[in-house]
């Protein structure tokens, strides 16, 4: 099939470059003509694992190409996906000015039958407006399809080759025959293909992640309701996965949700929720825990140095919101770090992936150290934030005898305290109370 994806970033990356690994003709859009330039040199944008050879792969035959003409990638194409962002709005809303603007200029290149595909997160009934705005600019026929995404960031390749559903959200006969054949090859281990109306395919996404977001808030404020009480976060966690109802995944305490889904999608839902007169406490209270857990933890920072951070230099490592991406959307360790510096203290960084977005950031305001042990070089404390792989088993002797003290503040839950605290670390973590006092 002939497709054009219009919008390059995470998830029109991830979608045009997998359409086009399964043989199709595929266009990806954009207006940023830089970023098409990068890509074009094979200069990927993201770190997604697999990605960017895929991309490679593709381009070399001619099966994915890159573009900023939006007339031409539509009039070439059958399917045409919608993949631009949705920013929170000041409201809480979605901000749809870009899929609107999308729509209009699909509307203006029409030149026969499209299918238009919604694959950016958008609330319920935008499709109606998409499909008036097109409408408002031709004469040709078309059909406007809902197509969430569910990409994990970190295993998003995967996740699209081998997914464990497809919703298309369609109210045309015509539309949902060609999407059933456009994810055909996706499709061949017997995972669903659900086909539904429009609007319940809207909700499905928002509703999907805003209960993922849910179940972490759940898992932290019982967290912090163990370290009060002297029970073990993660024996719980393991109790409460063993029932099949429950399931395992989205229970680990921490330091709460972020990148680019998971808050914006749970303020969106609170949002529609409102404006149609309905009750919204649980999402609510999803959020206002996620947002208290990064401030529980720099408290637990403050109170082992009596309040008085001033001069403190404290190592971090992860600076992405989570691993295998270099995302720091709503990242953690940006209210965190934010807050250690506000009250004087000094930060040495170390991350894998996300330096490049992190400078933009924080500018010259912390360091940015070579690799982990490098961090650790004159710091008081080292502070866990993202769960990368390769922070999981340290050399512990070489941390202690690096940092000035041999503290450590895991907001991941990454290591055994109980070994720690035996090799004479003062160790703090969610959800346990290690009884260590500062």
């Amino acid at each position: 099939m002939n497709i054009c994806v219009i919008g390059t970033g995470y998830v029109g990356l991830v979608v045009g470059t997998c359409l086009s690994e399964m043989g199709n003709s595929v266009i990806c859009v954009d207006s940023d003509v830089s970023k098409l330039q990068l890509l074009k040199k094979g200069i990927i944008p993201i770190y997604e694992p697999g990605l960017e050879e895929l991309i490679l792969s593709n381009v070399k035959e001619k099966r994915l190409s890159f573009s900023s003409d939006t007339d031409y990638a539509v009039k070439t194409s059958d399917i045409c996906f919608i993949a631009v962002g949705t920013p929170q709005d000041e409201d809480g809303s979605a901000d749809l000015k870009y899929v609107y603007q999308v729509a209009d200029e699909i509307g203006k290149a029409m030149n026969g039958y499209k299918v238009i595909v919604d694959k950016s997160t958008v609330p319920v009934g935008t499709a109606d407006e998409v499909t008036k705005i097109i409408k408002s600019n031709t004469n040709f026929e078309f059909d406007v399809v809902s197509n969430p995404e569910f990409l994990k960031q970190g295993a998003a390749v995967d996740d699209f080759l081998k997914p464990d559903r497809v919703i298309i959200g369609s109210n045309s006969r015509r539309a949902t025959e060609i999407m059933q054949e456009l994810y055909a090859p996706f499709m061949r281990t017997g995972n669903p293909v659900i086909v539904m109306d429009v609007k319940s395919a809207e909700m499905t996404k928002y509703a999907s992640n805003s209960f993922l977001a849910v179940k972490i808030s759940y898992a932290n404020e019982i967290a912090n309701l163990c370290e009060k009480v002297g029970a073990d976060a993660e024996m719980v966690r393991i109790g409460m996965c063993a029932d099949k109802r429950i399931g395992s995944q989205f229970l680990f305490p921490g330091l709460g949700y972020g990148g680019s889904c998971f808050p914006k999608d749970v303020k969106a839902l609170i949002k529609t929720a409102s404006d149609n007169g309905c009750d919204s406490s649980l999402l609510e209270a999803a959020d206002i825990v996620n947002k208290k857990q990064r401030v529980l933890f720099t408290d637990k920072i403050l109170k082992f140095y009596n309040n008085n951070i001033e001069g403190k230099t404290f190592a971090v490592w992860g600076l992405a919101f989570k691993p295998k991406t270099n995302d720091m959307r709503e990242a953690p360790s940006i209210t965190i770090i934010n807050k250690l510096l506000s009250l004087g203290a000094k930060v040495k960084s170390y991350d894998p992936k996300a330096f490049d977005l992190a400078k933009t950031i924080f500018k010259d305001r912390i360091e940015y150290s070579k690799d982990a042990y490098d961090a650790l070089i004159g710091a008081d404390a080292l502070l866990i934030l993202t769960e990368w792989n390769e922070f999981k088993r340290p050399d512990y002797e070489k941390i202690a005898s690096m940092l000035n003290t041999p503290v450590i503040f895991d907001g991941r839950n990454i290591y055994d305290s109980d070994k720690l605290i035996k090799k004479g670390f003062k160790y703090f973590c969610i959800g346990k109370n290690t009884n260590i006092e500062g």
